[in-house]
C-alpha cells in the first residue's frame, strides 16, 4: 500500500470546497472540477498558482507552517486535519518503512484496567487497532466470539480493523456500523500520517483495501479524524440492544496506546452492562 502523499490529500480536501464556500464567483461558467482550482486556492491562500501546483505535485520541497496554515483555513481543515496535513508535508519523499516490535501495554495501564469494577467494560488499544488487553465485560461486550485470552498470542492478537471490516459477526454487532466505520478510517489515516514508516500499519490498511470494499471505498474519501468519543449502537447475542459512549483514555507512558472505557448511553443499556457483567462473572467461575 502506497503512503498518502501531501499532493493527494490536498486534493481530496479541495475537491470538497466550493467556490460559494469562500465567497468566489464562478459568474455561471462550467467548471471541470467538483470543488475549487488550484489557482483559486493558491489566491486564497496567498501563495503562487505556480508554488501551489509543483506543491500539489510533491515537487515544492517543505512547505512552510505558514503556508500550511493557510491553506488549512482556507480548506476549512479541522484540528485533526490540519494536524494530518502538517504530518505529511514533514515526510520524508521516500520514506523507508520498518517493522517495529510488537506492542506491549504499559503495567501501569494493565493495573489501571484491572481496577476497573467490572460493569464498565474497557479494552486497550494499540497503535494498529490491536487489543493489546481488555476486562472480561469489554471482551464480552465487543467481541463475544473471540477468544478472551487471544490479546496475550501475537499470532491471534484481535484486530479491530480487521474484525470491523473482515468480520460478519462484529459488522452485525453494530447498528450504527457506518457511522463507526467511517471514524475507524478516518482515524487509521491520521495514524498513517503520525507514522509513516510503520510497515505492519501499511501492511493493514493495504490487506483491507484489497479485502474489503467498503473500507475501500472510504479510504478514497480522504477523511481524517480523531477517534476520542462517541457511541456504540448494539445488538448484542446475550444481552440484547445496549448503546454505550466510549472514551479513549490516552497514556503518557506509550502515547499510541488507548484505553478506551465504555459507559451506558441510558438506563437500559446500563441494566444490559450489569446483566452481561454477571454473566462473565459466572462464565469466569464455572472455567475454575
Amino acid at each position: 500500500m502506497e503512503l498518502e502523499s501531501i499532493g493527494a490529500y490536498l486534493k481530496t480536501r479541495r475537491d470538497r470546497v466550493t467556490p460559494a464556500d469562500v465567497g468566489l464567483r464562478t459568474y455561471g461558467a462550467a467548471r471541470r472540477v467538483p470543488g475549487l482550482r488550484r489557482e483559486e486556492l493558491a489566491h486564497l491562500a496567498g501563495v503562487s498558482a505556480g508554488y501551489y501546483t509543483r506543491l500539489e505535485q510533491g515537487q515544492a520541497g517543505t512547505a512552510s507552517q505558514q503556508v500550511l496554515d493557510a491553506l488549512a483555513k482556507v480548506l476549512r481543515l479541522d484540528p485533526a486535519e490540519t494536524t494530518h496535513l502538517h504530518n505529511l508535508a514533514r515526510q520524508p519523499t521516500t520514506p523507508r518503512l520498518v517493522r517495529p516490535r510488537p506492542e506491549r501495554p504499559h503495567p501501569r495501564v494493565l493495573a489501571l484496567l484491572a481496577s476497573l469494577d467490572e460493569t464498565m467494560p474497557a479494552v486497550v488499544l494499540g497503535r494498529r487497532g490491536d487489543v493489546l488487553a481488555w476486562n472480561r465485560t469489554g471482551h464480552a461486550l465487543v467481541a463475544e466470539h473471540v477468544d478472551h485470552d487471544a490479546p496475550h498470542d501475537l499470532a491471534r492478537r484481535p484486530s479491530i480493523p480487521r474484525m470491523f471490516f473482515l468480520d460478519s459477526l462484529t459488522r452485525d454487532l453494530h447498528a450504527n456500523w457506518e457511522e463507526l466505520a467511517r471514524i475507524h478510517v478516518a482515524y487509521l489515516r491520521l495514524t498513517a500520517g503520525r507514522h509513516p514508516t510503520d510497515a505492519r500499519l501499511a501492511e493493514l490498511i493495504g490487506e483491507l483495501a484489497m479485502r474489503s470494499r467498503d473500507f475501500a471505498k472510504l479510504w478514497a474519501k480522504g477523511d481524517v479524524a480523531d477517534c476520542t468519543v462517541g457511541t456504540m449502537r448494539l445488538r448484542h447475542p446475550t444481552v440484547g440492544r445496549v448503546d454505550v459512549d466510549y472514551q479513549v483514555w490516552l497514556q503518557p507512558e506509550s502515547p499510541d496506546h488507548r484505553l478506551e472505557v465504555y459507559t451506558p448511553h441510558d438506563t437500559a443499556s446500563a441494566d444490559a452492562l450489569r446483566l452481561l457483567s454477571r454473566t462473565c462473572g459466572q462464565f469466569s467461575r464455572a472455567r475454575w
